[in-house]
């Protein structure tokens, strides 16, 4: 495994230091044009960048200040299901102003009584001619206040198996009879909501798929999902990270306290294991190699990661950690303070750190899907009669 990027020579390097001159401060639809928002994606949308080339394109842009559009559900879920499901007409609709953030997207998939039982979903899609008619709830969808458009499952067929009969749509978020309620968090701010769908009309057109087709794609969305929200910073790729709070310790002259010292080299060593894992992940990709399991691990230690900063962020700024405008050391507020309230969503958003740690337990170390309580069969046995 090569943990080293290509250097300064590099012809890849030299190319978008150059369009970064010619580009000093540019736009969300610059880059997207460009093919820098997603560099992994087909042109023209990306460059069918290898992952090497995606990681110098990253280090090139944040040595810049270049900041990618921030659309974290149409970038990271919404578009790869698209493209890879997706009609030329809803590609060439929707991916570039997704990219260049200019359409902000949401996602409509969980509801009251199927979070991580998500196939047990009761939203409605019923045809009627060229279009669907909408009935049901979703729960805890972030950015509907501001999304022009949303990924959205519903039954469209109740006879059918629970992971059946499940339809992929692109949804209007201005359409007649969606109703948009607030879900104020203990930050005090307004990420989630509450949607209700009453009669609402989505055309056929829109259908991301065949019909009944749709549970296969929403697992290509989830499976992005995992992925986007185990990356960059604390916050599910945003806000600040693990270096960050170190080097704010650093420029203050370190802690004396032995025990912060410890927890502040352990708050580095799972850094290093996250970057590390990531580029495990990079390098089974270069060699073709399917995903491993390096992912799942990763998206569970992200979260946890993600929660040690921010209490740790919180324990530094002392008594002082109780006001909104502190920050550890008597540093900037910043996000830290949002941080700390935010964090226990870390564990729960996107797949809970249980539910995945039960996905791990079966796909990588082989233990059984459950224990059989009636008969109190150990997990050998268990597993022996399911091979069976």
């Amino acid at each position: 495994m090569d943990f080293e990027l290509p250097g300064d020579d590099d012809p890849r390097r030299r190319s978008v230091r150059a369009w970064l001159r010619e580009h000093p401060d540019p736009s969300g639809r610059d880059l997207a044009e460009a093919g820098y928002v997603a560099p992994h994606w087909p042109r023209p949308w990306g460059l069918d960048a290898d992952p090497i080339h995606q990681l110098v394109i990253d280090a090139e842009l944040k040595r810049a200040g270049a900041r990618r559009p921030m659309n974290p559900i149409g970038i990271g879920w919404a578009g790869p299901t698209i493209l890879h499901a997706g009609t030329h007409d809803q590609k060439h609709k929707h991916l570039m102003p997704l990219l260049s953030g200019e359409e902000i997207w949401c996602q409509l998939f969980s509801e009251p009584q199927a979070g991580s039982d998500l196939a047990n979903l009761g939203t409605r899609a019923v045809r009627d001619g060229d279009e669907y008619v909408v009935n049901g709830q979703k729960i805890w969808t972030s950015l509907a206040q501001f999304a022009k458009f949303g990924i959205l499952i519903a039954r469209t067929d109740a006879e059918q198996p629970k992971h059946q009969g499940i339809s992929y749509f692109i949804c209007p978020m201005d359409t007649p009879g969606i109703e948009i309620r607030p879900i104020i968090e203990m930050t005090g701010s307004h990420t989630f909501n509450e949607v209700y769908f009453t009669d609402v009309r989505i055309p056929a057109a829109n259908r991301v798929g065949d019909e009944n087709a749709g549970w296969g794609l929403a697992k290509v969305t989830l499976g992005n999902e995992r992925v986007s929200l185990s990356s960059g910073g604390a916050l599910w790729g945003n806000g600040p990270g693990a270096e960050d709070l170190l080097q704010l310790v650093r420029d203050r002259g370190g802690v004396a306290d032995p025990v912060m010292r410890q927890r502040l080299a352990a708050l580095h060593i799972e850094s290093e294991l996250l970057r590390l894992i990531r580029l495990r992940t990079v390098t089974a990709a270069i060699k073709g190699e399917p995903p491993g399991p390096e992912a799942s691990i990763r998206k569970v230690m992200a979260d946890e990661h993600g929660q040690h900063i921010m209490g740790l962020a919180e324990d530094l700024a002392g008594p002082a950690g109780m006001l909104k405008e502190a920050g550890p050391l008597g540093g900037e507020p910043g996000l830290w303070s949002f941080g700390f309230l935010f964090a226990p969503a870390l564990t729960v958003g996107g797949g809970t750190g249980v539910v995945q740690r039960n996905i791990i337990a079966e796909r990588v170390l082989g233990l059984p899907h459950d224990v059989d309580v009636e008969h109190r069969l150990t997990w050998a046995e268990a597993r022996r009669r399911r091979a069976v």
